[in-house]
């Protein structure tokens, strides 16, 4: 699944060349997770202001509403003057006076939501529960302290549940709690405050280093303009189970939490 920083550097590779773009057509394959929730046609003659983003999300804001773009489990966009003639698994299209905004989702588990605001229902449940934006100042480190505090599944659960800190999703968890030397099974409510500081320093160093790096290509993510992401080839444990630690050498395990892998390392990370 894309997480946050794919979904950034998708939004990096395409927001400043959409945007002013007039829609010219909007068009839908075969359903999505949710309904577009209006017309195609009243997308007609929007222009749009710019892309941002919000966790995992994409918002698409128009001059009037805007657009909820989630990837699901295995979407990407791609946006170019000219694309190739839609394929089987191509679900969205919209066409603009500046290119074409097309997303691809075999499974078919990602959604094009408009919405007439960001404070409209529709869009409230979506990002209303959301946590914090760990890579603006949003992330504040004593709230953060105080949320992981009334939280006692394991720390690893915490993050992946979005709603402390928003779009630390599997991969980026794993790498987060190595850096901060955290074992991922240990119950969020008794990290210490120096250990919730390291963590807090080690998910916004981790989360922009993967942007800066692309993203991860583990299958078959890409950007807006096809570029794969370099993150995995220099992941700490992140996939890497039986093979030496970075740091000291022992091998790396693997886990199951909530039905997702985790990666660790038993010496680096005891407690």
């Amino acid at each position: 699944m894309p997480e946050l920083p794919e979904v950034e550097v998708t939004r990096l590779s395409f927001a400043y060349r959409i945007a002013g773009g007039k829609v010219l057509s909007a068009s839908l394959g075969k359903a999505l997770r949710w309904p577009l929730g209006c017309a195609c046609n009243q997308l007609l003659g929007r222009v749009v202001v710019g892309v941002r983003r919000r966790g995992k999300y994409l918002l698409v804001d128009l001059d009037e509403g805007l657009l909820l773009l989630h990837l699901g489990m295995s979407g990407s966009v791609s946006f170019a003057e000219q694309l190739p003639p839609k394929g089987v698994h191509d679900h969205f299209e919209l066409v603009t006076s500046h290119g074409t905004l097309r997303l691809h989702d075999p499974r078919r588990f990602g959604a094009v939501v408009f919405a007439r605001s960001e404070d409209a229902p529709e869009a409230q449940k979506l990002l209303g529960r959301l946590g914090m934006e760990p890579l603006t100042d949003q992330f504040d480190l004593a709230q953060f302290q105080d949320q992981l505090k009334l939280r006692r599944a394991a720390i690893k659960q915490v993050l992946l549940a979005g709603n402390v800190v928003v779009g630390v999703g599997n991969i980026y968890a794993s790498e987060s709690l190595f850096a901060a030397g955290i074992r991922p099974t240990l119950s969020a409510a008794r990290l210490s405050r120096p250990r919730v500081a390291k963590l807090h320093a080690a998910i916004r160093t981790v989360l922009a280093n993967a942007v800066a790096k692309g993203g991860s290509t583990l299958r078959d993510f890409s950007s807006a303009t096809g570029e794969s992401g370099h993150f995995q080839l220099s992941a700490m444990v992140y996939g890497r189970e039986g093979q030496a630690c970075r740091v000291c050498q022992s091998p790396i395990k693997t886990l199951r939490q909530g039905q997702r892998s985790t990666f660790y390392c038993p010496t680096c990370q005891k407690a």
